[in-house]
């Protein structure tokens, strides 16, 4: 059974700590949650499909491998947008965006969902946004970085055990919340090389999540490949002049190429970022085939092939280099420069209806989820992810929230209130967003990038 509302707060662990997971801890902190709370992350750091991996032999070297850009679509803009726009964790996005044809002809914007509202993105790569939120949330936030948790168990008498891959016990909350569906999905059988979580007993007795379940159960993912090309010099220079930083395919295009989209990235010094996402057919075609560099190795159900990874990682850079002939014509058929890697994942982006709202929260089963799955604006997008986060929290805090206390709707109407007025100066003055953090009186709100407290980190 949930605990009554007057009990004290529970702990809360977060399994991911991507743009949703975050968020979610992020706002949690913003509303009062008094608790402790875990983040659980596979991979090296935060970030999760808005990360910016960094080069092990030079950290200079870096390139947003996921998500290229924020955009916001819908009003009211996050409620955490405003604070991280005001601490100098993202800015506004303003540079030239394309859509190419099968025919190797650029056109205006399309219906891009990426493309549409207003486009942010981290300041010195996207993993500032994860960065941003983790400070919001606080020293009360631990994340664990590299941590794999590889099956849930429900505990007696309430709450869960998280194990890791040799059945350790991880955590035991009172609340477990999922940013991602692997853990209760069928698809995570293979990959995590053993069965989802044994919820049966658990659903039987809590309609709520039976229904979640079911609907979780339904949803498709589309898989993605993505080439990451680091350019510098002389090699560089050709990129960095291209008419466009975000190059996106239309249908006909992804046919013939193989690609979804392509981003220039400019690095320091000269350097250059050229990421690559295939479509999800030729993703399909080489399901699998996996970077080295990819946190999807630590699966069980995962084996590396360099001889696949290399193959893959060459047609992807010819489809690039075809792609834009007409732009580079110097490189086409040519050996290319710099340093490649591959990066994949097979659930990139959730395909179905998404899982409603109203599903998001089990309280009998102390189970909530929140991700780009859950359905609402940016479905399958950074936005929704994030989104999802803020209305998961506003939903535990209105759950568990003891009697007395302040309606956690008037705290997210302020930040929804001045979210909407701070993505509204930034558009249409992007250079005043820097100094805008110094009209704000909270010193999380104020804090930069390289000062402000990202919580405590354990990394394994």
């Amino acid at each position: 059974m949930p605990p009554e509302a007057s009990s004290p707060q529970p702990q809360l662990a977060i399994v991911g700590a991507g743009l949703a997971g975050c968020a979610l801890a992020a706002q949690l902190t913003q509303l009062g949650w008094p608790a402790p709370i875990t983040l659980w992350e596979a991979g090296r750091g935060p970030g999760g499909r808005a990360s910016t991996p960094h080069s092990r032999h030079d950290p200079q070297r870096r390139a947003d491998h996921g998500a290229p850009l924020l955009t916001i679509t819908t009003d009211p803009p996050p409620a955490l947008l405003a604070p991280l726009l005001a601490g100098g964790w993202i800015e506004p996005w303003p540079e030239p965006c394309a859509r190419l044809d099968a025919s190797g002809a650029l056109q205006p914007i399309g219906p891009e969902p990426l493309l549409q509202g207003s486009r942010y993105r981290g300041r010195g790569g996207m993993e500032q946004v994860c960065a941003g939120l983790l400070a919001l949330a606080g020293a009360g936030c631990t994340l664990h970085s590299s941590r794999l948790i590889q099956r849930l168990e429900p505990r007696a008498g309430g709450g869960w055990r998280l194990l890791g891959g040799d059945g350790e016990l991880l955590a035991d909350p009172d609340w477990l919340v999922l940013s991602g569906t692997l853990l209760v999905h069928p698809r995570g059988r293979a990959l995590l090389g053993a069965a989802p979580a044994p919820l049966a007993a658990l659903a039987a007795g809590d309609p709520q999540l039976a229904a979640a379940l079911r609907v979780i159960a339904t949803l498709g993912a589309e898989p993605c490949s993505n080439l990451i090309w680091q350019l510098e010099g002389a090699a560089a220079e050709p990129w960095l002049a291209l008419p466009f930083r975000l190059l996106e395919f239309d249908a006909g295009a992804q046919h013939r190429w193989g690609l979804r989209r392509v981003s220039i990235q400019p690095g320091a010094q000269g350097r250059c970022a050229v990421v690559a996402h295939s479509s999800a057919a030729l993703a399909a075609d080489h399901l699998q085939t996996v970077g080295s560099g990819s946190a999807a190795v630590q699966l069980p159900g995962v084996k590396l092939d360099p001889e696949r990874e290399q193959a893959l990682i060459a047609q992807l850079t010819a489809a690039v280099q075809a792609a834009l002939a007409a732009w580079l014509p110097e490189a086409t058929g040519q050996p290319p420069a710099g340093e490649r890697q591959l990066m994949r994942w097979s659930a990139a982006f959730p395909r179905g209806e998404g899982l409603p709202a109203d599903l998001s929260l089990c309280a009998r089963s102390r189970l909530a989820f929140c991700g780009d799955y859950l359905a609402g604006p940016g479905f399958g997008r950074a936005e929704g992810a994030w989104r999802s986060g803020e209305h998961l929290a506003e939903r535990l805090m209105g759950l568990l929230s003891p009697p007395g206390t302040p309606a956690v709707g008037a705290a997210s109407g302020c930040l929804a209130a001045e979210a909407h007025e701070a993505s509204t100066a930034a558009t249409g003055e992007a250079s005043a967003t820097a100094t805008a953090g110094g009209r704000r009186s909270s010193s999380a709100w104020n804090a930069r990038p390289d000062t402000a407290a990202r919580g405590r980190q354990d990394n394994g």
